[in-house]
């Protein structure tokens, strides 16, 4: 199908099969400058945008690939935080069964969260993601274990496997980049996997999967429980990178934080997500020493963005002239 021109912000994704392949070349290239930017760039930066990146891509997973805008996905990535922070703290457990544990405990939220909240569509399902998130962030609110207000403080990194001390800022570094890489290989095998296809089509024509036999339901919640997986990995590598967890990870505006990531990258896309929360990272950590209002440019940005690439910056691409000589289009 051709793309049109005044379709909706995030409604095109690339269809040419060299798309994806162009893509995966893009993230390639950047994994390799990666593995040099310490040398230029302060590395707990790096860490940051790492960890934002793997946390937009899981939330791209379910709204660009099976068209679901959660606005909760904050419990997932502060779940997770919580989860691996008080394991690894208070249990003394090494940091890879920290992130397992957090991982867990972020998909069994997904499947809870996403068995009451795929029984509605559109904002409906919105809504509905947004009040159990806040449900959860009342939790943590009063749970003992996450020490209300004050979060838990000076987790310790540990030895990953019992033997590389991640203490080490570079160790880290290194380990959220294997972390960060492993997580964009699963989320692009998933979603070119035949659940993915499926996925997509559930998208593009909900109706017409039903009455092709596919239970939609279960895909759904299929993806959700994904999505919230990869969310909290993120999660659990952000509270051993900054060694705590707050309050903060599980608030609306974490949630918020991540769609604006998404749409300004371009939704359904592989390397949107990272190209978006690379740009809103760096304007916060750029502006925070400023004088100016980190909010009001993030807002400004988003405007422009949305004025100007519909699509998001990297789905723009693919729909311009460049794209097209390169031999990418858009469906609708």
């Amino acid at each position: 199908m051709s793309a049109k021109s005044d379709a909706p912000a995030g409604e095109h994704i690339p269809a040419h099969p060299h798309a994806g392949r162009f893509q995966l070349a893009l993230l390639a290239l950047g994994l390799v400058l990666l593995l040099v930017a310490p040398q230029f760039l302060y590395p707990v930066f790096l860490m940051k945008l790492l960890c934002f990146a793997l946390f937009a891509s899981a939330f791209n997973l379910l709204l660009g690939y099976t068209g679901l805008l959660s606005f909760g996905h904050a419990a997932f990535f502060g779940g997770a935080a919580y989860f691996t922070a008080h394991a690894v703290k208070e249990w003394g457990w090494p940091p890879e069964a920290g992130i397992l544990l957090g991982v867990a405990g972020a998909a069994l939220l997904g499947l809870v969260m996403g068995a009451i909240a795929i029984r509605r569509q559109g904002i409906y399902f919105a809504m509905i993601t947004l009040a159990l998130a806040q449900m959860f962030f009342f939790f943590c609110l009063q749970a003992g274990f996450t020490h209300g207000e004050d979060g838990i403080q000076s987790v310790p990194r540990g030895h990953l496997f019992g033997l590389i001390d991640l203490g080490q800022t570079m160790n880290m570094y290194y380990f959220v980049l294997a972390v960060f890489a492993l997580g964009l290989l699963v989320i692009w095998r998933f979603v070119n996997s035949p659940f993915g296809m499926i996925l997509k089509s559930i998208r593009e024509n909900e109706q017409r999967a039903i009455s092709l036999g596919y239970s939609v339901a279960r895909y759904k919640l299929g993806a959700f429980v994904m999505s919230a997986a990869l969310a909290g990995l993120a999660g659990g590598l952000k509270a051993l990178v900054f060694q705590f967890a707050t309050l903060t990870d599980v608030g609306w505006q974490m949630s918020g934080e991540v769609i604006l990531m998404t749409l300004l990258g371009g939704i359904g896309t592989l390397a949107g997500p990272v190209f978006g929360a690379g740009l809103v990272v760096t304007l916060q950590n750029y502006l925070a020493t400023s004088d100016f209002p980190v909010t009001i440019i993030t807002g400004l940005v988003f405007m422009v963005c949305v004025l100007l690439f519909r699509r998001g910056l990297v789905g723009e691409f693919f729909a311009s002239r460049l794209g097209q000589r390169l031999g990418f289009r858009s469906e609708s």
